[in-house]
């Protein structure tokens, strides 16, 4: 039969002071915790105030946000990733007009536009600017539209005011000018009438009296055409005719005086959209001023290229002279002019058509070494120029698409990171 020991009383006490011991480890790590706990309660309601403050914050900026884009003047696009409207305000349903939310922003700009360049023209004959932001992470854009189209009335005014001055003040001038050859047709014609001259001394005569009409005609036409400031235009035209042209035209000047012209044309099927007419007597006009600026054999080079943006590099350079850093500036200025025979009008005229025909201008000279300039124009294949009254059912499927890549080109040169 086994035996029973019993507690004795030391280890019952031990028991119970090790029973203690553990009792008050747990009141005090019950009492951490409590402790503990609270100290979390505490942090979590200061973070969810913190938080709440931070979420009515941003809703207030995004009210404030959303009112100014309600009252912009100007219209604001969302784009998605994938090129669809996610947002559009008022300014923008009033530029465009219909249905713009969810829809792809190619379709409706093929839609809205009828004519592209550094700005584009909307089909009720409004123009307006456009202008880009990539949004963080790549995941879209937006878009900025402003309506420039009284900006562009009164700047037009404002060169049309400028020019009639610039006229007004030359008109004495000008009276000098056309009375000059006048006097040496009356002379001219006066001698037509003694009978005493061969044929071939009147066909010299006949021959002095039409130079002198032609450089009267000219003169005029130069007024004339700096008075209208030559807009561009709406003919769509191969640039290859008119080069053809101005070949043809430059030579007989260029036989007389025994010079030669070099013509390299990289871009023979490039077509423009503008006015012909104007543009070859622009060109004529850089030409002449060329071959007049050689006092040695003209050796001209006219050079025609297209850039990878589509625009059109027509480039002349001469073996002339040069002109002078001074002067390169004032050359395009209207009655500027360096020889005595010249009405300062012809580089003028000639800046005009290029402008008008939304192209631009640039000179290098140099002294001694003669004179390059160069024209940018874009061309009818890298911006579409349809007149108002055509829409876009009556596109053919190149020209719509050829408008949808000028405009995103646009876009993209115009587009910052925000």
């Amino acid at each position: 039969m086994p035996t029973t020991t019993t507690p004795t009383a030391q280890q019952l006490e031990s028991a119970f002071e090790a029973f203690n011991q553990i009792g008050v480890q747990l009141a005090s790590s019950y009492e951490e915790l409590q402790q503990r706990v609270a100290s979390l309660t505490r942090e979590l309601s200061q973070a969810r105030t913190e938080k709440l403050k931070q979420l009515a914050e941003k809703e207030r900026v995004a009210g404030r946000l959303e009112k100014l884009l309600q009252a912009l003047p100007g219209g604001v696009l969302v784009l998605d990733a994938r090129g669809k409207v996610l947002e559009a305000n008022p300014g923008a349903h009033q530029l465009l007009g219909g249905q713009l939310l969810n829809r792809s922003w190619d379709e409706i700009a093929a839609d809205a536009f009828i004519a592209g360049g550094r700005e584009l023209q909307l089909q009720d004959g409004r123009w307006v600017s456009l202008s880009s932001s990539i949004l963080d992470g790549g995941e879209g854009k937006i878009l900025l539209l402003t309506d420039v189209s009284e900006a562009r009335r009164l700047q037009e005014m404002l060169n049309q005011h400028q020019r009639l001055t610039a006229l007004g003040e030359m008109a004495a001038g000008l009276a000098h000018q056309i009375r000059t050859p006048l006097a040496s047709v009356l002379l001219y014609l006066s001698q037509l009438d003694n009978s005493a001259l061969n044929d071939a001394q009147r066909r010299k005569a006949v021959s002095r009296t039409r130079e002198r009409l032609r450089h009267m005609e000219q003169m005029i036409n130069n007024m004339l055409a700096y008075a209208r400031g030559d807009s561009g235009g709406h003919e769509c035209f191969p640039l290859g005719r008119v080069i053809d042209a101005l070949e043809q035209l430059m030579e007989d000047e260029l036989r007389q005086v025994g010079g030669h012209m070099q013509i390299s044309n990289s871009a023979p099927s490039v077509r423009i959209k503008g006015n012909p007419d104007a543009l070859l007597g622009a060109l004529t006009n850089l030409a002449m001023n060329a071959l007049q600026a050689c006092d040695t054999t003209p050796e001209l080079l006219l050079s025609v290229s297209q850039d990878d943006q589509g625009r059109i590099q027509i480039v002349l350079k001469d073996n002339g002279v040069g002109i002078d850093a001074a002067l390169q500036e004032k050359i395009f200025e209207p009655f500027f002019t360096t020889r005595s025979s010249g009405t300062g009008l012809g580089l003028a005229v000639v800046k005009a058509v290029v402008q008008g025909h939304g192209g631009e201008m640039s000179i290098q000279s140099t002294p001694g070494k003669g004179t390059s300039i160069r024209i940018s124009l874009p061309s009818a294949n890298s911006e579409n120029t349809l007149p108002a009254s055509m829409v876009r059912h009556q596109e053919a499927p190149q020209q719509h698409e050829s408008k949808n890549n000028a405009i995103k080109n646009i876009v993209e040169e115009n587009e910052v990171r925000a």
